[in-house]
């Protein structure tokens, strides 16, 4: 009788663990369903804008600089500009038939001091604060469409050249003759369907590209996904779109390069930009 109550005892607790899985094996190479891995995104991609509406004659010139005192050791310096041919404010005729990001104030100019990120301005005027310190800056500035595409015609940018001194006077100094590249898209953050085509462009001064001459050499990495990168070299001054570069924190590098595809020399010729791509 003892036996038979410590064998039923024994088939109790073994059916007790096998309930409890002690040992179940049943799930076993069936893989969680958030294990899943998503595709991987087709290689980064740079694709030719479609051509944009022309403006004939449409110009930007500086109407006056001025500057002063803005504290012990700055000064606040003050542009106004002319714009003819042109009208701020106005969306682009085509700018829903781009699919990328569109300024709902509409035309633009892009002001750019020092290659660093460009501020738009929708009316002809603005003033940056500086230090008293003898700096040499340079603005370069430049109309734009409603969807932040550079006008490229003869006029339609400025450069102005130029520093503060120990006391708080703007000096003019002699604009550099040597090629120079200016950054302006993409910046600032992206998301949704903005995300798709990244408006990559940018202003080259006092030469052009070409083939055989001077190109942009171009670098673009989205810093979360590496294997999202692409370097190239552009030898045609023209707008593209970055596209496949997938959300996360990315960044271009634009690089002005001679016939040899060396790094030119000089002021402006290279800058970076980070930017930010989100799902919403």
């Amino acid at each position: 009788m003892k036996s038979r109550l410590l064998f039923l005892s024994g088939v109790i607790i073994a059916t007790a663990f096998a309930s409890c899985g002690g040992n179940d094996n049943s799930n076993k190479g069936n893989a969680p369903t958030d294990s899943v891995k998503p595709a991987p995104l087709p290689p980064v991609a740079l694709v030719a804008v479609s051509p944009s509406p022309d403006f004939p004659g449409a110009t930007l010139t500086i109407k006056k600089v001025g500057a002063e005192k803005a504290g012990k050791d700055s000064a606040k310096v003050t542009f106004s500009f002319d714009v003819k041919n042109y009208e701020l404010k106005l969306q682009t005729a085509d700018n829903g038939a781009k699919n990328c990001n569109n300024s709902d104030k509409g035309q633009h100019i892009h002001f750019i001091l020092d290659n660093g990120p460009y501020k738009p301005l929708y009316e002809p005027t603005n003033d940056v604060t500086l230090a008293n310190d003898g700096k040499e800056h340079y603005l370069v500035a430049f109309l734009s469409r409603s969807y932040h595409e550079s006008i490229k015609s003869k006029g339609a940018a400025v450069v102005y050249h130029f520093k503060i001194d120990e006391k708080g006077n703007l000096k003019k100094l002699d604009n550099p003759k040597t090629p120079m590249v200016i950054y302006s898209r993409p910046k600032g953050d992206y998301a949704g369907k903005d995300t798709v085509n990244l408006l990559l462009d940018f202003y080259v001064l006092n030469d052009t590209l070409s083939p055989g001459g001077y190109k942009v050499q171009a670098e673009i990495t989205n810093q979360d996904k590496p294997t999202q990168h692409l370097t190239t070299t552009i030898d045609k001054w023209a707008s593209n779109f970055i596209q496949n570069l997938g959300t996360g924190k990315s960044k271009v590098t634009l690089t002005l390069i001679d016939k040899d595809g060396k790094p030119v020399e000089g002021p402006q010729t290279s800058a970076s930009r980070e930017f930010t791509l989100k799902v919403q």
